[in-house]
């Protein structure tokens, strides 16, 4: 059995522990809520616009396409690996990084597969690989629509360019502070659209109906990479202060383990002690 001082050490440096984790998971609760907040108000807008798209969309012939529609033969595959900046949040990122991993190794194998990474442990997972197009990891300091906004700007101009074929999302999708689901989506070409229920044509359009979808596809494109950002950033929170909350327990049970071990070496120390004390008043006596 370990000495005193060694148990005492161990339950200060237990609960030393104990009072981060903790404060840790105030931390996250308290952004957790706010970053909730904003990706529950942004998905009626985003169910919207989607929506409107659609039923624009079912109006127009089929033959009819948009050049962020175009379907080609996929051989360049960009995936963009959405992370967060910082550990501590248990299986969010390694589910992420397992996730993207099995994409590119089953799904675009053989294919020519790179990554555009948003958060610094996925820059650390895929550096190895030398296949990092862009690292934007620094979006999180400033999680604005406009700075988002560019990043999907940049990701139409390469599929229409041709630089890639197929463009996806991978990120973790908020559902509340206990649950994330790890989600890819794919982001260009756009998906064929369809629409189950029957569509009122019976509209006046103005400017024209494809003019407005050349409108809305690319602003549903940005709001499509905003909303996922919104979902990673709700998402790491949640996972971060439900980290926090089981180590917080694990160690408060560790410190009651070591404090009853403690107390059970102080009391047979306490009981060595009394009966060298009465043996030496024995031998004393005779």
């Amino acid at each position: 059995m370990a000495n005193l001082k060694e148990i005492r050490n161990r339950i200060a440096s237990v609960s030393s522990t104990m009072q981060i984790t903790s404060a840790m998971k105030m931390v996250s609760a308290a952004k957790l809520k706010k970053a909730q907040d904003a990706i529950t108000a942004m998905r009626p807008y985003s169910d919207k616009l989607t929506e409107l798209l659609q039923t624009l969309s079912a109006t127009i012939d089929s033959d009819i396409s948009n050049k962020y529609s175009e379907q080609r033969e996929v051989n360049k595959v960009l995936i963009v690996a959405i992370t967060s900046n910082r550990g501590l949040c248990g299986a969010f990122n390694s589910n992420i990084i397992k996730e993207v991993n099995i994409l590119a190794n089953t799904k675009y194998a053989g294919k020519d597969v790179s990554y555009l990474v948003v958060g610094k442990k996925a820059n650390d997972a895929f550096k190895k690989t030398n296949k990092i197009v862009g690292n934007k990891s620094d979006i999180f300091d400033d999680l604005t629509f406009e700075n988002v906004a560019l990043i999907a700007e940049s990701l139409m101009a390469q599929f229409v360019a041709g630089e890639y074929d197929r463009i996806d999302i991978v990120y973790n999708q908020f559902k509340n502070a206990a649950t994330q689901i790890v989600t890819t989506e794919q982001f260009l070409p756009i998906s064929p659209i369809e629409v189950e229920k029957e569509v009122n044509t019976e509209y006046i359009f103005e400017p024209s109906k494809l003019e407005i979808i050349d409108q809305l596809i690319p602003k549903s494109l940005k709001n499509q990479l905003f909303k996922g950002l919104r979902d990673s950033f709700a998402s790491e929170h949640g996972a971060r202060m439900t980290a926090m909350h089981k180590a917080t327990d694990n160690a408060t049970e560790l410190r009651d383990q070591l404090k009853l071990t403690y107390n059970k070496a102080r009391q047979a120390s306490i009981t060595n002690e009394i009966l060298e004390i009465v043996g030496g008043a024995e031998a004393l006596n005779n």
